[in-house]
């Protein structure tokens, strides 16, 4: 996988997300859940995602376990952000950031802001974006997020930096 340096949406191999979905079958576990969210947005089958990110939600608030309520939220508004709700996916993402800072949930902390920069992104609000990438790098690297994580995060203010600069 890798990113698209004009969106900034990952690059999909849809035959190996179509193939991962299937394998994946029924599977009710939160795990599953949030992976077949996750390859439905991937795949454009944007109602489905919708629909199962909305199941996992639900799964998650039964958990009771915050942290990764916070995480279905924020993968609910990737969602919302991918199907043009962009208004309902920032206040989203926004509240989850937020929750996550006051309660040092780190890395839902660096997903939301770097979803966020994604979405301000997407608006041409370059300079808010520019802000949330920075922001999503510097938690992701103190707390030794994967490469890949901080590796998006720096792509991320790169091509906004790009942008800037013209």
């Amino acid at each position: 996988m890798g990113y698209d340096p004009i969106t900034l949406r990952e690059k999909v191999n849809m035959a190996a997300a179509a193939e991962r979905l299937d394998e994946i079958g029924e599977q009710r576990s939160t795990a599953a859940l949030n992976e077949k969210v996750g390859l439905l947005r991937l795949l454009g089958r944007l109602d489905e995602a919708w629909d199962m990110a909305n199941t996992a939600l639900r799964q998650a608030r039964f958990s009771g376990d915050r942290e990764e309520l916070c995480l279905a939220r924020i993968r609910r508004a990737q969602v919302q952000h991918y199907l043009g709700k962009l208004e309902g996916a920032l206040v989203e993402l926004t509240s989850c950031v937020e929750e996550a800072r006051a309660h040092d949930w780190a890395a839902a902390e660096a997903l939301a802001l770097h979803e966020r920069g994604k979405l301000y992104f997407d608006q041409q609000e370059l300079k808010l974006a520019l802000l949330d990438f920075r922001g999503a790098v510097t938690i992701r690297v103190r707390i030794g997020a994967s490469a890949d994580d901080v590796d998006s995060s720096m792509m991320a203010i790169a091509i906004t930096e790009s942008y800037l600069e013209v």
